[in-house]
């Protein structure tokens, strides 16, 4: 399918979202969730797997549906397409804060390896894939799974990173070692290996996990500050259902003051 060159616009600063605009004719295909707001004239279509093998028969509609199956995605993407008169637009938003990276898959060499969650939209034609790594150890410890998306194309796809993102190019032969949650995604040419931290005390205490993504070049390497992973752990655990307790927040003195008194009450703490 031929790919469609859509012009494009990141608004925002620490939520994002990318304005997508589509002449008449054109598409974007967007993740499940992520519409923020479209044109009159833009029309909806939830197709069964990517978009990209609508002329390939239910066989290839399958097969594009089993790929985003299998990294934890739904069965269908949609569509947006414009069938008005001039340029129209759509826009969708970031899940959580970051940045929204725009990969040009042309200049790229066609290919981009990232998180199975990172992927927001894309041009119509951008095919997401599956991607396995070579160690099975990546699956059981990696954290994110030893299943990565596989964008191919050569147009645009927009990536989400949570918090700031890095990018490294890596030489020939030059490691760069990682928190398996902070890849945010990399070019084919990169190798990615799952190393053991070292000694087990290191592991348990040292709060960085039990192994690092050990990346090797030649390619360029995008990072993630914040993986959701991360953010979503450290909410979980300051919840009051799981032991956290928001009146000790804020101030040393937070559960002794009036404010920390009232804000119990208020808060339905009756301790």
């Amino acid at each position: 399918m031929a790919m469609d060159v859509v012009d494009f616009e990141i608004r925002g600063a620490e939520m994002q979202f990318v304005e997508i605009e589509l002449d008449p004719g054109e598409a974007a295909v967007g993740e499940a969730g992520s519409l923020m707001f479209m044109d009159a004239g833009i029309e909806m279509d939830t197709v069964f797997g990517d978009g990209s093998s609508q002329q390939g028969g239910f066989f290839g509609k399958l097969l594009g549906a089993g790929k985003r199956l299998v990294t934890g995605e739904s069965l269908f993407t949609t569509v947006y397409t414009n069938q008005g008169q001039g340029k129209k637009r759509v826009a969708f938003a970031a899940p959580y804060p970051g940045k929204i990276l725009p990969m040009d898959l042309r200049q790229l060499g066609g290919t981009l390896l990232c998180q199975k969650d990172a992927f927001l939209a894309a041009a119509r034609g951008v095919s997401l894939g599956i991607a396995f790594q070579q160690k099975l150890s990546v699956g059981f410890f990696g954290g994110e799974g030893f299943i990565m998306q596989k964008l191919e194309g050569d147009g645009l796809a927009f990536v989400h990173a949570g918090g700031t993102v890095v990018k490294r190019e890596l030489q020939p032969g030059q490691t760069l070692m990682v928190d398996t949650g902070c890849v945010v995604a990399y070019t084919p040419g990169v190798n990615m290996e799952i190393q053991y931290v070292g000694k087990i005390k290191t592991a348990l205490f040292g709060g960085e996990g039990l192994f690092f993504a050990k990346l090797t070049g030649p390619g360029t390497v995008w990072l993630q500050s914040l993986p959701f992973s991360r953010l979503a752990s450290r909410i979980f655990a300051a919840a009051p259902q799981a032991g956290g307790r928001s009146r000790e927040e804020g101030s040393l003195l937070g559960g002794f003051g009036a404010g920390g008194l009232l804000g119990g009450v208020l808060g339905g703490d009756d301790e």
